[in-house]
């Protein structure tokens, strides 16, 4: 690389090169990378510009809203990724798909998804640091698989986990435009009535206890939508599917117990409600299972559809409450 502040070959990983398309005439310089180079996000590519990991004819370009005439040579020096600050740790996986720009997980009840305080490991992504040893090509430059949704610590189901940068990027945009299919099963106290519905809300950090999300006036906090409908009538609860129009922190669970049904177990809204037929069975968690995820492979543009049936511990509670 010409000029100062270089990236030197022995931190290089990659070094691509490419030709920027005649119509890229009048384009940031950054939108034209990830044109020509599009393993690469937009933003990664801009900040790989601003870092001066980037030549244009030959020379080191800082600017990323340059704008292009067409057809320039360019070159991008990729850093090897940095080691992720969580460590590997070789936790079992129930891993439902896999390729080299992501995967999807099974997680169970009682896993975290990523290292907080009070969870530093034993976490999904220290698991999926172990599985995925030396095939992560880093996400923002840090060889880290790319979680762009979670669900809770008590809530079992699937997960989508990018293992690349343009895979991250992609399953974050089409998060962010809200067209991820996902489709929670719950149990839930009472019998909601209508038996389908729309819930629409606007959710935030509750001012009493920052632990909690809570239903606010807009236009405080974001707006939130659950489609809901009653799948099985049971004694004293019901089995709800819920589909999720956007995806907020502890939606399901608020929306739920904002209609007067919370979810069975639930030790944050559930009001106690049905506690004795959880103290009965030992079931220590909110009844919530991610039972369906369907998305667009951000690569090959493939449609894949994904679906787990309710685990163990949440039959055991239906057949409970089925003869309650």
């Amino acid at each position: 690389m010409n000029g100062g502040n270089r990236i030197s070959t022995q931190e290089t990983a990659d070094l691509r090169s490419a030709t920027l398309a005649a119509e890229a005439a009048g384009w940031r310089l950054d939108r034209a990378l990830a044109a020509a180079i599009p393993t690469l996000s937009r933003e990664r590519l801009k900040a790989l510009v601003s870092a001066g990991a980037v030549e244009v004819d030959g020379r080191q370009e800082r600017d990323p809203a340059r704008k292009m005439k067409g057809g320039e040579a360019v070159s991008v020096a990729i850093p090897a990724a940095r080691p992720a600050e969580a460590e590997g740790q070789d936790i079992p996986l129930d891993i439902r798909y896999e390729d080299d720009h992501l995967l999807v997980v099974e997680k169970p009840a009682g896993l975290v998804v990523h290292p907080a305080a009070g969870n530093l490991d034993g976490t999904l992504v220290n698991a999926l640091l172990h599985h995925c040893a030396g095939r992560l090509s880093g996400i923002g430059g840090v060889a880290r698989p790319g979680i762009v949704h979670r669900i809770d610590k008590d809530t079992s189901g699937l997960l989508v986990v990018a293992k690349t940068d343009r895979a991250h990027a992609g399953l974050a945009a089409q998060f962010a435009k809200h067209i991820i299919g996902r489709r929670y099963l719950a149990v839930v106290a009472g019998l909601p009535v209508p038996p389908a519905g729309r819930i629409e809300t606007n959710l935030a950090r509750s001012d009493q206890n920052r632990q909690k999300i809570a239903v606010v006036p807009p236009p405080r906090g974001k707006h939130a939508v659950t489609h809901y409908r009653v799948l099985q009538p049971l004694t004293r609860a019901a089995l709800v599917e819920c589909r999720l129009e956007t995806g907020r922190t502890h939606q399901v669970r608020v929306h739920m117990a904002h209609i007067g049904h919370p979810l069975v177990g639930d030790p944050v809204y559930g009001q106690g409600r049905l506690a004795d037929v959880c103290k009965r069975l030992g079931f220590h968690r909110q009844a919530l299972h991610a039972a369906a995820l369907k998305f667009e492979h951000p690569v090959s543009k493939e449609i894949l559809t994904f679906e787990s049936p309710a685990p163990d511990d949440i039959q055991q509670l239906l057949i409970e409450l089925g003869q309650a």
